[in-house]
């Protein structure tokens, strides 16, 4: 990026921190932005990353660029709140993202040689692990994995923590025969009636796949994502094809609405 426009884009990093102080300002700022406290922006950061990982599967960047606008106020905003309270500063947060991405780099800031993006990868777990210390006050090595995540996301997370140390199963395979012994234990609950048997027997199989996914190699979080996708598109088509005949999902039948979701399929 040219000098210019950096410096244009230093100003109006500043002028964004200016507008955040002066909405947090108690006399003539923003009574409702003046009552949010850290864990109120937490929540709302949590869904302007949503919004963000919706807008990067759109073609349009002028979406993207608006949701990562809202996404970098809230950060601003939280470390504004941060600061009001004398614990850090934005300074601060730049100085350390700074420095631990020079650190974590040194085949790029320093001498350091890799061969792929593996080994870049491994280079990276043991930075953290053997100089920066990172979890070595921790009980457990799943406590690094947090708790808010996404339930999909976090297992596959948990389970590929604990394979670091060879807590795995050897193969896909032994994971497929898992995912079968779950199967079979989901049906023995529903047959015996047991609800609360169910719940547990539906987590395991969840579980199991999303071992499966780490073993193949696949996000299970994006995996399921797109099937989201995929299923609101075939839905959505089906709408529509039932508007045009003056009809709504509510008052067509199944097999009328089967014959359009095999249509949905066909059209790509």
């Amino acid at each position: 990026m040219p000098d210019k426009e950096h410096k244009e884009a230093a100003d109006r990093f500043e002028k964004l921190l200016a507008i955040i102080e002066r909405l947090r300002r108690p006399e003539g700022g923003c009574p409702w932005d003046i009552r949010q406290t850290k864990e109120d922006v937490g929540r709302y950061l949590l869904e302007e990353t949503y919004e963000v990982l919706d807008a990067v599967e759109k073609p349009t960047p002028a979406a993207l660029r608006e949701e990562l606008g809202d996404l970098l106020f809230m950060i601003l905003f939280l470390a504004c709140i941060a600061e009001e309270r004398e614990e850090f500063d934005i300074a601060g947060i730049l100085s350390e993202i700074t420095a631990k991405m020079i650190r974590r780099h040194p085949h790029v800031f320093g001498d350091a040689k890799v061969k792929d993006a593996a080994e870049v990868k491994r280079n990276w777990d043991q930075i953290k692990r053997d100089v920066e210390k990172r979890g070595e006050n921790e009980i457990s090595l799943l406590a690094r994995v947090p708790r808010t995540m996404p339930a999909l996301m976090r297992a596959q997370k948990l389970t590929g923590e604990a394979a670091k140390v060879g807590f795995d199963w050897d193969s896909a395979r032994s994971v497929m025969a898992k995912v079968e012994e779950e199967l079979g234990e989901c049906r023995e609950a529903l047959a015996k009636g047991d609800p609360d048997r169910v719940r547990e027997e539906i987590g395991d199989i969840l579980f199991s796949i999303v071992n499966l996914s780490r073993h193949l190699k696949v996000d299970a979080e994006e995996a399921l994502r797109s099937t989201n996708r995929k299923f609101e598109e075939r839905f959505l088509y089906i709408e529509e094809r039932l508007r045009e005949q003056g009809k709504d999902p509510a008052s067509s039948t199944l097999d009328e609405m089967d014959a359009l979701w095999e249509e949905a399929k066909r059209r790509k």
